[in-house]
């Protein structure tokens, strides 16, 4: 008869050897707590930031090479800019066209850049209600409008011209023509002078208030410009444009009046066999809205652009244009 303790000794000792034996087997690892490691993916131009930045996920959802980029500085009422949905990055130019080249951190190369609403959200008024028409857009630009029904078709496109310089340091370059005929210079206004009266009878009475160059200020600036000026005024400073071909980014499309209307060419495009130009078009609207790309109703295989050989009218969703009110900040 075996002995019963020699027997479980036996096990005892069988099991502690089974145990060491599959430890000794287990890799090694340092001590202490695990660290879950990120994968990392160091192939060239697929970082998220620096130059070769690029396959960042597009407004739909995709992946796409971003050709463009931008600074928040350059767009000021915006606390985050995202580059995926800067305009060129968003709208690619016609098959067989490519971008007219542009002077770096001119007007040009800034409304290029300017950033849009992911997608194709509901064009807004200035009440927060959708507006009636939401057939005549492509795109909504990144840029509020205010609470007020100010910012209307020629007022969005001075905020704009103005944004962009307030940006660019080019601050005694800002100013517009009241419809009466003052000239309202930002830098006056900065100065804490104030304009008066009304008309014609309009002046600056200086020293109503502190001086102040921020950008909250200047904002209050151009809601006094919006009040006093429009379609007639501004009609009245641009430049006529005698040759459609030579179209440029920043020209206006503008018919003064009450009411008027104008609309900015805010990208073109060359075509690279023919030299012929396509643009892309811009807008508020009345009641004051948001600021949209518009859509090129005519022809569908174009949309959005526009070619600029488009005859003796230019037809947009909502307003019809000569080729002579096609004009240029001077």
């Amino acid at each position: 008869m075996r002995d019963p303790v020699r027997t479980v000794s036996l096990l005892v000792a069988l099991g502690l050897f089974v145990i060491g034996m599959a430890m000794a087997l287990q890799p090694s690892s340092p001590a202490g707590p695990r660290t879950e490691i990120a994968a990392t993916n160091t192939s060239p131009g697929t970082s998220d930031s620096g130059p070769g930045a690029s396959h960042r996920p597009g407004p739909a959802g995709g992946s796409r090479d971003l050709q463009y980029s931008a600074v928040q500085s350059e767009y000021m009422w915006l606390d985050v800019l995202d580059q995926a949905n800067l305009l060129a990055n968003r709208i690619p130019p016609p098959p067989g066209y490519e971008r007219l080249p542009v002077e770096p951190k001119s007007f040009a190369d800034w409304l290029r850049r300017i950033p849009l609403r992911k997608g194709r959200p509901q064009v807004l008024l200035f009440d927060g209600q959708a507006k009636p028409n939401q057939d005549a857009h492509f795109a909504v630009v990144d840029i509020d409008t205010g609470r007020k029904d100010l910012q209307q078709c020629a007022d969005a496109i001075m905020r704009l011209r103005a944004e962009h310089l307030f940006a660019g340091g080019k601050q005694n370059d800002i100013h517009f023509n009241f419809t009466g005929g003052l000239r309202a210079d930002w830098t006056r206004w900065a100065q804490g002078d104030r304009p008066i009266g009304s008309g014609s009878t309009m002046r600056w009475r200086t020293g109503t208030g502190r001086q102040d160059f921020s950008y909250r200020n200047f904002r209050q600036y151009l809601e006094t410009v919006f009040k006093y000026a429009g379609t007639l005024s501004l009609s009245r400073e641009l430049v006529p444009v005698t040759d459609v071909a030579g179209m440029q980014i920043g020209d206006v499309f503008i018919q003064g009046g009450s009411p008027g209307h104008a609309v900015i060419v805010i990208d073109v495009a060359v075509n690279r066999a023919t030299g012929g130009k396509a643009f892309l078009l811009a807008q508020s609207y009345m009641p004051a809205q948001d600021f949209h790309v518009l859509r090129n109703l005519n022809d569908p295989g174009l949309n959005p652009w526009y070619k600029a050989d488009y005859g003796d009218v230019l037809v947009t969703p909502e307003w019809r244009f000569r080729r002579a009110d096609l004009k240029r900040f001077p």
